[in-house]
């Protein structure tokens, strides 16, 4: 056998001992070294984009783009292993940061689910439900609804002094709450009808003339001084709703209760 007979059966044998290419998924969209990226993995990118992205990027331009993106990315992240980046000390102490986080988030509407369950069987129950008898009766009594203006301060000494500067000088009040409330705007200014509120708040504010400084009364939020500054009667129309609120959420209240004396619940409260 000649030279070239020999170099063509070499050649030959050569091809026929070389693996057949995997097959590629009929789903397949990108083929990065061994991983496939499959049309599946597209459909869960897109459902990540916002409505006018995710528009885009099922157009034939828009597409290329997002499979270029994904590329990248994927390509990044191979290069960073092969850098070993996913075994480093910054690397794994970020990671552990964020799956405490998670479990955090995780935690936390594992409780709200709970609790928004054992709402949701106290109405299926009918615990919290309120009649209209009981509403009627409410807006005899209460058919109206104040307004107020309020500094929440942090510690009595303070509250002291901005009482007795605002009863010398009522129109001082923007400049106090200026310098010294720790109210956020939302509780600065606001309108309720009793039983929407703070129940001593609502107390002073329905026995105080309009216009009135009192103050200043202590509650979980701080020590209040307050002004009234209007009252004005509800139509019944209006009032229903917010009535039906307030008498459920006293009859939640009684049900919490019941369950503090079950569970023998201790509030430790600091003095000031």
């Amino acid at each position: 056998m000649n030279n070239r007979l020999l170099l063509s059966a070499l050649l030959l044998a050569a091809c026929g001992c070389q693996q057949p290419a995997e097959p590629i998924p009929q789903d397949a969209a990108v083929r990065i070294g061994g991983e496939t990226i499959t049309e599946q993995d597209v459909s869960a990118r897109l459902a990540l984009l916002s409505d006018d992205d995710r528009e885009f990027a099922q157009t034939p331009i828009g597409r290329q783009n997002l499979l270029q993106i994904i590329t990248r990315e994927k390509l990044v992240a191979r290069a960073a292993k092969d850098e070993m980046l996913d075994q480093s000390d910054v690397y794994l102490s970020i990671m552990e940061d964020k799956r405490n986080q998670l479990e955090e988030v995780y935690r936390e509407f594992a409780a709200q689910t709970l609790e928004q369950l054992w709402y949701d069987e106290l109405k299926e129950k009918g615990e919290t439900a309120v009649t209209d008898e009981e509403i009627s009766a409410y807006f005899k009594k209460y058919p109206y609804e104040m307004t107020v203006k309020q500094i929440i301060i942090d510690n009595a000494q303070t509250a002291d002094q901005v009482l007795r500067t605002l009863k010398r000088s009522p129109s001082r009040w923007k400049d106090m709450e200026r310098q010294y409330s720790v109210a956020p705007e939302s509780l600065r200014k606001l309108s309720f009808m009793p039983g929407e509120y703070l129940p001593d708040i609502e107390v002073i504010a329905a026995n105080s003339p309009t216009g009135s400084v009192q103050g200043f009364f202590k509650t979980a939020q701080g020590f209040h001084i307050i002004m009234k500054t209007s009252e004005k009667r509800l139509s019944r129309k209006d009032a229903e709703p917010r009535i039906r609120q307030v008498l459920e959420n006293k009859k939640l209240d009684k049900i919490l209760d019941s369950l503090k004396n079950k569970y023998e619940v201790v509030i430790y409260e600091k003095s000031e």
